[in-house]
């Protein structure tokens, strides 16, 4: 949540920040997991072992301690972890720049620039 929100109050959009609220508070499947000491004992665990950030840690070990199998992220240091699937959206999001019209945009299965 932390992650989602910075950009949001830094530009002072509070629209975007209760947005994201709705959504994350209402989407299904998905849980809030409080910081514990385990949890913090496995995100030092992932950091030491793979050299993650400490952010990246702690998301990977809470995804890890609450029965997650995958996670998905955007940091390529998170394809050294083994211990749950991980899938980059860099490998299966063709990035759009922004201010491209959507007709301009590549289509699923179309040819890569």
């Amino acid at each position: 949540m932390t992650e989602l929100l910075v950009h949001p109050y830094r530009n002072n959009d509070i629209n975007r920040v209760n947005t994201i609220y709705a959504l994350t508070s209402t989407y299904p499947h998905l849980s809030w997991v409080p910081p514990t000491l385990a949890l913090a004992d496995q995100a030092a665990r992932l950091r030491a072992k793979y050299g993650l950030r400490t952010p990246d840690a702690i998301q990977v070990a809470t995804a890890i301690s609450a029965g997650a199998t995958g996670f998905v992220g955007n940091d390529n240091g998170f394809k050294r972890v083994t211990e749950v699937e991980i899938l980059l959206l860099d490998d299966v999001v063709e990035p759009v720049v922004v201010g491209t019209p959507l007709s301009q945009a590549r289509k699923p299965g179309g040819p890569r620039a």
